[in-house]
């Protein structure tokens, strides 16, 4: 049999910081407690789990600000820096301003020649924009004068009242500029974008003014020759977002798993996400009940149960019900091209957060960015207010990096506990969540009640107390992860289980280890081997002929 694979560009992140992420969301009347809510995983091969930090500063006239590249580090130039800069915590400022994307490239011709990166827009605007609305102006004018540098995005742009979704691309190497569409998400609905183009038709002529586009952006479609109907029928995924079905199996069914898990009738877009047919999915959908904290920061943990895409059911899951396919996403056999499935929690993942974003809450607390390293579906959601002053240690910058292991990193803390599981996941997950569950739990309980006591503090009080919290809770999930880990290694090692009583691992009277228990395979893996030419017959215990 000749196997050879192959990767599909959609999915390719060795030199992409974020070429395969995931973003949800949901406006305040969509949620349990008015919040405004919006998850992003970073997800790549090569990107570290830290949490990026900017003091708030003021800068003297002709000062320059140096624009670098998010994913490759390199230097493209420099900008005119304002007068102040925000305080920015990873991909939230003070004021709670969270910016979020995904990366779907679009049509390579049209990759950017301009100044700012898709990264770059992002960390200068949360420097720069206290809202939302705000945020759109400044990286719109930010492209407008300075060109993009970057291929298609999605953005999510959310603030304790409202949240965006902004969709951008270049204009190719003959003009710096770029062609987007933004539209605002119905405070009762959610939505989400995951590396493929969502914004189909939009309104041309909305007096509300929660549709916005660049002025050129059906002009520039029929110029390319990517579009020559009538204005009220362009599409501005179908225009700049060619799909094929990477992009819809690998990155809508990500969205519709989402919109599955809070909205009835999910089946009839099945069509278009398994095989491009029929209409595409709605940009946003109004949940059949509202959503909470909890519930989103379990959805980032999706890996398609309960769908016809479920990754613990097929025989790539082998004997432990592993929900994770190692790269490359394609391959092909006897001439023929497979996937594996894409869901919302990867391997790779090197962060992921939930934004909680809410009006009523005292100023330091109007934005709670829920942060974790590592696999969303195993990582903790550690609390992180907009009015802390300094970043955890072990989610700080410099603490470890992808070539040196450090012990008090977090983010090495969690692949500790991670890779370990994905050995043995349905018997490991076991042991994970009670310990995941307890902590998100408690953090979450103590942030409902800090709410009445930081609203009686001076703003220098809360601050100190909430960094103090912050601190708290990143070195106790870090530190109870450790110990989970060195739990797992012990229980499970060499493939035995050991046997439990009263919360200890058993011994005999004597106090010697007692026989564990062998964790073994399940019938489809034995038949798996049965059935394989290279295995059953050799394999096969036969009655010695005397």
């Amino acid at each position: 049999m000749n196997i050879r694979t192959a990767v599909a560009a959609a999915f390719l992140a060795a030199s992409s910081g974020a070429m395969a992420c995931t973003s949800l969301m949901a406006g305040k009347k969509a949620t349990v407690d008015g919040s405004v809510l919006a998850s992003y995983a970073a997800d790549s091969h090569t990107l570290y789990g830290e949490l990026y930090n900017q003091p708030a500063a003021d800068h003297k006239p002709g000062t320059m600000r140096k624009v670098v590249e998010w994913d490759t580090g390199k230097y493209l130039g420099e900008i005119p820096e304002v007068s102040h800069t925000y305080a920015t915590y990873g991909n939230m400022n003070e004021h709670g301003l969270t910016i979020a994307e995904s990366t779907w490239g679009g049509r390579e011709e049209l990759a950017g020649s301009g100044l700012i990166d898709y990264g770059s827009l992002i960390y200068i605007t949360l420097q720069r924009a206290r809202t939302a609305e705000e945020a759109l102006k400044v990286m719109t004018e930010l492209v407008d004068k300075y060109g993009y540098a970057s291929s298609g995005e999605s953005f999510t742009i959310a603030d304790p009242e409202n949240v965006w979704i902004m969709e951008l691309i270049g204009k190719g190497k003959k003009d710096p500029g770029a062609v987007w569409v933004a539209r605002r998400v119905p405070d009762d609905c959610i939505a989400g974008h995951a590396n493929f183009s969502r914004i189909h038709k939009f309104p041309l002529k909305d007096k509300s003014g929660e549709t916005r586009y660049a002025k050129d952006v059906i002009k520039f479609a029929r110029e390319q020759g990517y579009f020559n109907g009538k204005d009220e029928d362009f599409s501005f995924s179908s225009a700049y977002d060619v799909p094929d079905m990477t992009s819809l199996r690998g990155c809508d069914g990500r969205v519709w798993s989402f919109y599955n898990r809070f909205v009835s009738g999910m089946d009839k877009y099945l069509p278009w996400v398994l095989e491009g047919k029929g209409e595409p999915m709605p940009l946003w959908f109004k949940p059949d009940k509202q959503v909470s904290l909890s519930d989103i920061q379990w959805m980032m943990r999706d890996h398609f149960e309960g769908t016809p895409m479920d990754m613990t059911t097929d025989i790539g899951a082998g004997p432990y019900k592993v929900p994770y396919r190692w790269r490359p996403m394609t391959y092909e056999v006897d001439g023929e091209e497979y996937m594996h499935e894409r869901a919302i929690a990867t391997q790779q993942t090197g962060f992921s957060f939930v934004s909680q974003m809410n009006a009523s809450n005292p100023d330091a607390m109007k934005g709670i960015l829920w942060f974790g390293t590592d696999d969303a579906n195993t990582c903790v959601y550690m609390p992180i207010y907009c009015g802390i002053q300094a970043v955890p240690h072990q989610l700080a910058v410099g603490n470890g990096d992808l070539y040196n292991l450090s012990w008090d990193a977090n983010f090495w803390v969690n692949n500790f506990v991670a890779n370990q599981a994905y050995n043995k996941y349905d018997k490991m997950i076991e042991d994970i969540r009670p310990v995941q569950n307890g902590l998100e739990k408690a953090m979450q309980m103590e942030a409902d009640s800090l709410k009445t006591v930081v609203a009686g503090m001076t703003p220098a009080e809360a601050s100190k107390l909430l960094t103090d919290r912050s601190a708290y809770w990143a070195e106790k999930s870090t530190s109870d992860y450790k110990k989970l880990g060195e739990y797992l290694l012990v229980k499970y090692i060499d493939g035995n289980i050991k046997r439990e009583k009263n919360g200890e691992f058993e011994r005999s009277e004597t106090g010697m280890p007692v026989s564990p228990v062998y964790g073994g395979y399940d019938e489809r893996y034995f038949r798996s081997i049965v059935n394989d030419p290279n295995g059953g017959e050799r394999l096969r215990v036969k009655p010695i002929e005397r």
